[in-house]
């Protein structure tokens, strides 16, 4: 395994506030997936958050800790996440409005309510306002990680015939088809798998590392150039005769893919 974090008390643009981890994980039920699964945990009982932090990342995810409603609501509605993970009981926002948030913002990412209240009318409440599941606490990791996990498979099969678009970059996972400004790009398996990780994490930096793991199933080794040579036919098939410019190394640190309509 392999961490990427800061220390509490020195963040640096890697790592914020709320307490960003990534773990790189040769976990089966990853193995085959185009990027790591991002979860967003809102839970402001401190021992809570952390023991479902701690969890999760070993689990093999990517998980993103904050310990408020309106916080919560922020990350949600800025950042791409795969699944939220809520407390009915926050500080500033409930997360019966936090969830109303998300949906009125349009978001469909699956949404699991955590609460010590086990009364029916709560439950009917949160299915109704558009949340997913619904989970008692004192609750087993164990049962609280299948949930998760069967939540995520529900989103993928949902989200099977989307196209992932940034400017006149289109990918159509169906069809393994690739065109930019209209024209067919003819992409490798490796190349079509780059690209997909990229597109699903734009405007994210990306960590050799973590390009290593999930489109070559292998651990980065720092004497391979096989992600720079990659990555180098991908922006000549895909940005060398087009403009804007999509894919952006940044030193010391991966690449990018930067979608400039939501810049």
């Amino acid at each position: 395994m392999e961490w990427l974090h800061c220390a509490n008390d020195a963040p640096t643009n890697a790592c914020q506030r709320h307490y960003k981890f990534v773990i790189l994980t040769r976990d089966p039920w990853h193995r085959g997936t185009i990027g790591v699964m991002k979860i967003l945990i809102v839970e402001d009982e401190p021992k809570t958050g952390d023991y479902l932090l701690q969890g999760l990342v070993e689990a093999g995810f990517v998980a993103d800790l904050v310990r408020d409603g309106s916080t919560g609501l922020h990350q949600a509605l800025t950042e791409s996440y795969d699944l939220a993970i809520l407390d009915v009981m926050l500080p500033g926002l409930d997360g019966w409005s936090v969830l109303r948030g998300i949906r009125k913002a349009g978001k469909d990412m699956p949404v699991l309510f955590l609460t010590a209240r086990d009364h029916v009318d709560d439950r009917v409440k949160g299915l109704e306002l558009g949340a997913d599941d619904y989970l008692v606490k004192p609750f087993a990791f164990s049962e609280l990680l299948a949930r998760v996990r069967t939540l995520l498979r529900r989103g993928a099969k949902a989200s099977a015939a989307e196209f992932l678009r940034a400017a006149d970059l289109e990918l159509d996972l169906l069809r393994r088809r690739v065109t930019r400004a209209g024209k067919r790009i003819d992409l490798t398996a490796k190349e079509f798998a780059l690209l997909e990780l990229l597109l699903r994490r734009q405007g994210e930096v990306l960590p050799r590392s973590l390009i290593a793991s999930q489109v070559w199933d292998m651990n980065f080794d720092s004497d391979t150039n096989v992600i720079e040579v990659a990555m180098r036919r991908l922006r000549v098939k895909l940005d060398d005769n087009f403009e804007p410019k999509l894919i952006r190394t940044v030193r010391g640190m991966g690449y990018v893919l930067e979608n400039p309509d939501c810049a």
